[in-house]
């Protein structure tokens, strides 16, 4: 046990030194004007002071010329003059307009951001890799529990017998419901194993629910913000549940922001209490300016002590005038009364936190910010945490380590956790998997899918699931020409070969690793022009492209959404159009060969699914064949 968590530290520590190495790496070597092509940076924008919000400056930060970047709202960012690397200012991103971008600070704003103009530069956050070293560090008995499992140290127990359940969602189906009654009776934990479409989402709601009506206090996290914000949302609709969102009030939805910590505490009645104390203060500060503050030169290195008993003596000293001594003295004593109050505060503040965490029947959070302080005494009887799956094991022992039980929810068979460490790969292995491979009866499997047309799901249900998921009735059939009216009838899955077309290919950007394929980038912009001209909104169409330059080429042309593969994760949108880029006569795929990927990719699709790509490439790799044989039988692979 010792030497896996040590190992584990190893791994993260390694995989912190990768993400800010490359950071400041491309700080260094890349000229702001090129970070900010790859957006990952915005420069020559002024600041100005907007007020404060839960607490925290915000600044917004302008330009008369158009802002496209790839920073994000709840992304940390860098702000700096000069050299970046040489400023230590961060802030974190609330808000983004086409010309301007706001950011929230915790600490006092420098005039230098309101005078001058300023660079952004997206900034990696080590907050998270210091939360998952100081858990391992002192990982509790819950923590290595959960080890002991994968190290076949422990078995887990049986569940016990299942409590009756009235269902509050009453659609829900069979191995939903099945999920929902092992993970109440588990003693230990539990796997729900969601493909796409299946109510992932819908059947934790309803677990959670579960949970709090016998009386468990649950904390439910996730890998990304994004993921607790969609639980939370659908929770809120149970009016009966008092729900805290943990975290940066600044990541989260602005939808959530009532549900938060910070806006509770603010809104707390215990806070005109402290509004009250902050009167004082700021009367105290008014009559202490008065006074001499005792700096080391009136000082003339007298303690507070001594300065204090001289004044009550009428004594001067070491060329100190009497009445300089006095007014020292009486600094010092209106700074303690001042010192006093701030304790009254904090006092206050941490009995306000205390309250509405005890009284909350579920604490959401990201696995990173269940490591706050805030919630370290609270004792939880289940954690249940989704897109595990997609989280390191360092991560989600953080919110395991605080539960009695724990169950966690993903899809194995989907993009693991980002790696950019090489010496870190073996943390791309998670919990989820090693539990369900080594504990499959520990796990249920949500078998009907509600996204996509039956055509759709044939190829990844037969490649990746063992054609154990069906369709619902209901999204059976659907096509696009439910939603448009067009000549003929379309067909859900489209396969479009270029093979036979004389094009340069694949090929690098000067200075990139990224491989950019300019002929499907022109087919793929065509064909959503095609149907943007026939009445889809931009919001129906979605271009998926492994390679990030790619979709950079590919951005600049359309004005649908073209995200990365890993970008799209846990999305869904009517029609998808994939560019596979590679083209050459070798049959090299690269990172296609990650068959997790091509599962994501030809997953986010409801109604279409267009796949761009050279089949003499692409054959080259068992899957991709199966792929193209399997468009070939069903006469939707297009020659072209």
């Amino acid at each position: 046990m010792k030497k896996y968590i040590k190992n584990l530290i190893r791994l993260v520590n390694y995989e912190r030194d990768a993400e800010i190495e490359l950071m400041r790496f491309e700080i260094a070597h890349m000229s702001g004007q090129k970070r900010e092509e790859l957006g990952r940076a915005i420069n020559k924008v002024k600041g100005k002071y907007i007020g404060e919000e839960l607490g925290l400056k915000i600044v917004q930060f302008g330009r008369s010329e158009i802002i496209e970047t790839e920073i994000s709202v709840g992304d940390m960012v860098l702000v700096s003059t000069a050299n970046p690397l040489s400023s230590d200012f961060t802030g974190t991103v609330t808000e983004k307009g086409a010309r301007f971008i706001k950011v929230a600070f915790d600490k006092r704003i420098p005039r230098w951001v309101l005078k001058k103009k300023v660079r952004l530069d997206l900034y990696a956050n080590d907050i998270t890799f210091r939360r998952m070293e100081d858990n391992l560090k002192h990982l509790s008995l819950k923590g290595k529990n959960a080890l002991e499992y994968i190290l076949s140290e422990r078995n887990p127990k049986k569940n016990r017998s299942t409590p009756y359940i009235d269902y509050i969602d009453e659609s829900l189906n069979e191995s939903q419901k099945s999920a929902i009654e092992n993970a109440l009776s588990c003693e230990n934990f539990y796997l729900i194993h969601g493909p796409f479409g299946t109510g992932k989402t819908r059947t934790l709601v309803e677990l959670i629910s579960q949970e709090t009506r016998q009386n468990h206090k649950v904390l439910a996290t996730a890998e990304s913000n994004a993921a607790v914000d969609n639980i939370l949302e659908r929770l809120m609709e149970n009016k009966k549940l008092n729900l805290t969102r943990l975290g940066h009030p600044q990541r989260v939805s602005k939808h959530n922001i009532t549900q938060t910590l910070a806006y509770k505490v603010e809104n707390h009645k215990l806070n005109k209490k402290i509004k009250k104390i902050r009167k004082k203060i700021d009367n105290l500060i008014e009559k202490r300016s008065v006074h001499t503050k005792p700096t080391p030169q009136y000082r003339r290195g007298y303690g507070d002590y001594d300065i204090l008993f001289n004044a009550s003596k009428g004594k001067g000293g070491r060329g100190i005038s009497p009445e300089k001594m006095k007014s020292m003295a009486q600094w010092i004593e209106y700074n303690q009364q001042v010192d006093e109050l701030h304790d009254e505060i904090r006092r206050v503040e941490n009995k306000m936190i205390r309250d509405i965490i005890e009284t909350s029947d579920v604490i959401l959070s990201t696995n990173s910010s269940a490591a706050l302080e805030s919630i370290a005494r609270t004792k939880f009887d289940v954690a249940i945490i989704d897109e595990a799956s997609q989280a390191t094991i360092p991560s989600v022992l953080i919110p395991i380590a605080k539960a009695h039980r724990f169950i966690l929810a993903g899809d194995h068979k989907q993009l693991p956790p980002t790696i950019i460490s090489d010496k870190a790969g073996s943390l791309e292995k998670t919990l989820f998997e090693e539990l369900i491979r080594l504990y499959p009866f520990k796990s249920q499997l949500l078998n009907v899918q509600y996204r996509m047309n039956s055509l759709l799901m044939k190829f990844p249900n037969a490649e990746f699931y063992n054609n154990n998921l069906k369709s619902d009735s209901s999204v059976d059939d659907i096509t696009i020409n439910d939603i448009i009216n067009t000549d003929s009838e379309e067909e859900a899955m489209l396969f479009v070969d270029t093979s036979k077309l004389d094009s340069e290919g694949e090929r690098h950007l000067k200075d990139s690793k990224s491989i950019i394929n300019r002929l499907e980038a022109d087919i793929a912009v065509k064909l959503a022009d095609d149907y943007l001209n026939i009445g889809l909104e931009e919001t129906d169409i979605g271009i998926i492209s492994p390679y990030a330059d790619q979709v950079k080429i590919i951005q600049d042309k359309t004005p649908v959404e073209v995200k990365t593969v890993d970008g799209f994760q846990g999305r869904e949108k009517e029609i998808i159009i994939i560019s596979t880029v590679r083209s050459n006569d070798g049959g090299n795929i690269g990172f296609l060969s990650d068959l997790r990927r091509l599962n994501v990719a030809i997953t986010r699709a409801k109604r279409k699914l267009i796949i761009i790509g050279n089949i003499n490439t692409l054959e080259s790799n068992p899957t991709y064949s199966r792929l193209i044989d399997f468009a070939r039988k069903n006469n939707v692979l297009v020659e072209i």
